[in-house]
This record gives structure tokens, sequence and C-alpha cells, in this order.
């Protein structure tokens, strides 16, 4: 049995509506049916794009979000079935590093005080003395000095707070750790460090990762095994390599296609694939496959009626999509019926010129010159009478009075 299994996880958050009697007219679908296993001493990666519920997903592990339905297993326990209290006793061995390191830590108490509260609830050492020389230790494994104990959140820099934020969680001890976009608010060199303390830490420990990220570069470099969510629900999950390899899901193409590469002769040939159209709401989540209002490969048939299973295709990767071996032998095409389109470089290339060629074209340019023509023709005629009307006045003067004299 796996370390952690979530199974069929779903965290539905209920819209109400009323001025007095609030009554509920609907339910946002942020995590919508996500089952999958993280065994111990493995980092599971988890990526999709803002909105999709991974870090809703995290935190319904963490009971932090209440869980509608499913089952949440850790070491054998269910933890969607436990009470308040046993499920405090079980967040020793389940804690969180959060996305915003400043955020996440108590302004007003300095790094001692925050590091020995979660000690002194579960009861670890007996006393502050104990502690305090448990936290030393912990700051030395994560790259601060002993004298941060006295010192504030705000005295220290991103990178720092992070590594607070880590050490807050390893006092624990725990068994699982997720790490809600550990790196994110951070700088690109100091992000390769935080990532890199992850693992030797991991190394040294045996601990077991969710890693929540937008940045695929970050996931590939951490990760075992990777799971790709869509709008609540998994759509592929496979091991790292075979997944950055050959991916086969629609969306997945999607994302990787994205992943500039650092090559500009490779740059310009390969296939992009370009989504248009936004995320559709989590609060009316379309039928059928959730993907379907934007793939390319769409068809008539099941895709718009039957949510497609996450289904194992050979050596460990699942995909949730009805023509997966149809898309990969070539027999579904790709269709611009939903807007979607896939250009190469020298394809977008190509295009802009056509556009171009047609907005220049000759035809339509003398179209617009006589029209001003025109315009300037009036404009000179009356200008022309205006300046004509004072002297037919100055001669009605002197013909008026040239009998007087």
């Amino acid at each position: 049995m796996s370390l952690l299994e979530l199974d069929d996880v779903k965290v539905h958050f209920p819209v109400k509506k009323g001025l007095f009697f609030d009554r509920t007219v609907g339910h946002v679908y942020a995590v919508d049916g996500v089952s999958l296993s993280i065994e111990a001493g493995q980092t599971y990666g988890l990526v999709g794009e803002s909105g999709c519920g991974k870090t809703t997903l995290g935190r319904a592990v963490l009971r932090l979000n209440d869980i509608t339905d499913g089952g949440v297993v850790f070491d054998g326990t269910d933890l969607a079935k436990l009470p308040g209290e046993e499920m405090r006793a079980f967040r020793r061995r389940l804690q969180m590093v959060f996305q915003d390191p400043l955020g996440s830590l108590n302004p007003r108490q300095n790094i001692e005080s925050i590091l020995s509260e979660g000690m002194a609830a579960h009861g670890i050492g007996k006393d502050q003395a104990e502690r305090r020389e448990k936290i030393k230790d912990i700051l030395a494994k994560v790259g601060l000095p002993a004298n941060a104990l006295s010192r504030y959140p705000h005295e220290f820099s991103g990178g720092q707070r992070q590594r607070i934020g880590i050490a807050r969680a390893l006092v624990l001890e725990p068994d699982v750790i997720i790490c809600d976009e550990p790196v994110s608010a951070l700088d690109v060199s100091v992000q390769a460090q935080v990532i890199n303390l992850l693992e030797e830490l991991q190394e040294s420990l045996g601990l077991t990762y969710l890693v929540i990220a937008h940045d695929l570069a970050v996931v590939r470099h951490i990760s075992d095994v990777i799971g790709v969510m869509y709008l609540g629900g998994l759509v592929e999950e496979a091991p790292s390599d075979a997944l950055y390899a050959k991916p086969r899901h629609p969306y997945t193409k999607a994302l990787m296609s994205a992943v500039p590469v650092p090559d500009p002769e490779v740059e310009d040939r390969r296939e992009r694939i370009l989504l248009h159209g936004d995320l559709p709401s989590p609060a009316n989540p379309p039928a059928g496959c959730r993907f379907h209002t934007r793939c390319p490969w769409v068809q008539e048939t099941k895709c718009a009626t039957e949510r497609p299973p996450l289904l194992d295709t050979g050596d460990g990767h699942k995909v949730a999509c009805h023509f997966t071996a149809e898309i990969e032998a070539g027999t579904v095409k790709q269709t611009l019926a939903t807007g979607i389109e896939a250009v190469t470089g020298t394809e977008t290339v190509a295009a802009e010129a056509v556009e171009v060629s047609e907005s220049d074209t000759p035809e339509k340019a003398p179209a617009t010159v006589p029209a001003q023509a025109d315009a300037d023709a009036k404009e000179k005629a009356t200008d022309t009478e205006e300046e004509a009307e004072p002297p037919a006045a100055d001669a009605t003067e002197k013909a008026e009075g040239s009998p007087k004299a």
C-alpha cells in the first residue's frame, strides 16, 4: 500500500444567495474526483494552470478545506473520517510549505517562537531549552545561522523566509510535506538553492513530497511522477521522463508546447498548440470531457457527453481521453472548429506576410484617395466662398455712396 492515497476526492464550495436567508444556489467544483497515490520517499509533482484546483487539493489532504466526498488514506488511516482532535494529531506527520513565505509567518513572533509553537503543541521536547537545541539543528540544515532565533520575519530576505517555512515543517519530523508553489515568489538563483535544499533534505530525512507548481522546469527537476490537472480533475499522470518525452493528452501537449526551448532553430521549427478561450468556470463546468471546449482533437461523439476515466495506457502512463490511441495513430486529425490553432514558426511568418500583402493591395489604396480629394475640394470651395463675400459687401457700399457724390 502507498503511503498516501487519494480516492475520488471531491471538494465543492457552496454558492449561497439571499438577503435574510442564505440558500444554496449552486456549487464551485474546485476538485471533482481526483485519485492518485504517492509512495514513501517519492516526489509527486502536480501541475496545471491557475484555477484548476491544485492548491485546494493540497489543503484538502491536510483537512484545511473540508472534503465533500472521497477518501484520503494516509498510512492506512482515512483522514477524511477522522474527528478534529485525532486529525490534529495526524498533522504532525503531514506538513505544508506555503506559497507566500512572508504571509505564512506571524510578524509579531520571532523565529524561535514560530518554530517552537508547533513543537509545544505536539509535545516535542521536554522544555524550551531542548526545543531550542533542536531548532538550531534544523536551522543549520536549511542554511540559516543560530542567531536568527531572535529575529523577526521582516528582517529576512524572501529566500531566507522560505527556508524558515521549511524549517517550521521539519521541526515536527513529518513523513509527508506538501509544497504549495515553494519557489514561485523567489528569484531564479534562489529558486535553485531552495529546490536543491528540498532534495538534500529528502535524501537525508527520507521525506515524501507533494509539490504543487506552475513552472514545468522546476517540476521536471524535482519530481519522480507528475500529474496534470485541468478544471478539478487529473487528465494525465506519468513518470517525469516519460511525460516530458511524449505527452499524450491534448492539454498536456499544449502545456509542453508553451515551454520555451533555448535554441532559436528548434524554437522556430517546433509545433506550438495555441489554446483560444478562457478556462471554463468551475461553478459551471462543461459536460463530458472538461477539456472538449478547447481541445484541438474534439470529436462529435463521447467528448461532450461522457467524462473519460483516467486509464493506464502502458508503462504507468495514465491518460483521461477517449481518443488517445487514435490521436497517437494519426487517425484523428486536428480541427479548427473550436478555435484551436497548431502552427509552427514558419507558418506564423507566412501568415503574417499574407496579412501584410492583403492590407497593402493597390486595389484598396485608390478607394480612399478620391474620398479624401473630394473632402479637400469641398473645404477649398467653402473657403473660396467665404473669402469672396467681403468684396461683394464693399461693392454694395460703394454703389450706395455714388449718388451722394
